[in-house]
């Protein structure tokens, strides 16, 4: 496993990344946090783009569980069918829904054990909804974060499980809230898969990942 970069490093690049953008947002539209949780759920294995697209329409009509419910399966089917995986996605949140309905008053509750018990709701899932909503410095490590994560050193490991970990070790507390943010827009835009964009990158310097395009 490479070694994780020094916490002096660590820290000058969590620097630019704020000054860079303060307030990182995520890129799902929502309304409140049942929408939130819903659109998480459904961006499992499609873009954030291509879930807003779907989500337009159904969120305003539907910004509650029971209105989910009341909505039915068809009609959310029919609302989200252009994301991948559409039919399961729709049958996991109706299930969602009804337990929200059944146990929670129709409230989302903001524990990670109980948002993982819910259908189609994994770890990241949680870990997306606490932070975004509750400002709980939750880390949700996604591919563009597992790639960052080790390739700046920043938070090496060889599962998401340990690269989540890292990051809770080793960035420091004052820039955990919006860690993940960070981490995922740089992923996204910069630190690309295959073609990374080293040569305008602002911890070029910092970095040593090696394959760098000139």
């Amino acid at each position: 496993m490479a070694k994780t970069l020094d916490y002096h490093t660590i820290r000058e690049i969590f620097t630019r990344f704020q000054d860079a953008e303060a307030e990182p947002k995520g890129e799902l539209d929502h309304t409140n946090v049942y929408t939130l949780l819903v659109a998480v759920a459904l961006s499992a294995q499609a873009t954030d783009a291509g879930v807003n697209k779907a989500t337009k329409s159904l969120f305003e009509i539907v910004e509650h569980p029971q209105q989910m419910l009341d909505l039915g399966l068809e009609g959310l089917t029919e609302h989200i069918k252009t994301i991948g995986l559409f039919r399961q996605k729709a049958k996991n949140v109706m299930k969602l829904s009804q337990i929200l309905v059944d146990d929670y008053d129709g409230v989302v509750p903001n524990s990670r054990a109980a948002l993982q018990s819910l259908p189609g709701v994994g770890r990241k899932t949680a870990n997306v909804v606490l932070n975004m909503w509750w400002h709980y410095p939750a880390q949700a490590v996604d591919t563009h974060i597992f790639r960052v994560g080790n390739r700046t050193r920043i938070a090496p490991g060889k599962t998401v499980d340990a690269v989540e970990r890292a990051i809770e070790d080793n960035i420091p507390v004052d820039f955990q809230h919006h860690a993940h943010h960070w981490m995922i827009l740089h992923g996204r835009y910069h630190c690309k898969a295959r073609k990374p964009l080293c040569r305008t990158c602002i911890i070029r310097d910092l970095c040593p990942y090696e394959e760098k395009t000139e």
